[in-house]
């Protein structure tokens, strides 16, 4: 087919997937969803160091993932101010879908280190 215009798709892929790759594949989003599916909850600091990512980073990852439905965040009104982050049913979800991927990609590059 002939495009219409430089730059613009020569079709619609009416793909159901098309939104969810351009969440899932941004850098930091698996790690990120793996880690609260492997802990619960986590706070901020906590996921921080487990990632080993900025705050910077990880705050627009986070924010990504609740903007998406994936991830809840949960304020206390506590001094100092707790904040913890889990994922939602569908994040849970994903966390299902995603880990046979992950065990596949382990195998081919062996850089995974996976819980027995």
């Amino acid at each position: 087919m002939v495009r219409q215009k430089e730059g613009e798709p020569c079709c619609i892929c009416p793909c159901p997937c098309e939104g969810l790759v351009d969440v899932i594949g941004k850098k930091w989003v698996l790690c990120a969803v793996a880690q609260l599916g492997n802990a619960g909850t986590l706070r901020f600091n906590q996921l921080a160091e487990k990632l080993g990512i900025s705050a910077k980073t990880l705050s627009d990852v986070l924010k990504d993932l609740q903007r998406n439905g994936l991830v809840k965040r949960v304020a206390y009104e506590e001094i100092p101010p707790r904040v913890e982050y889990f994922l939602t049913r569908e994040g849970r979800e994903l966390t299902m879908l995603v880990a046979p991927l992950m065990v596949w990609a382990d195998k081919k590059t062996g850089l995974i280190q996976l819980d027995a």
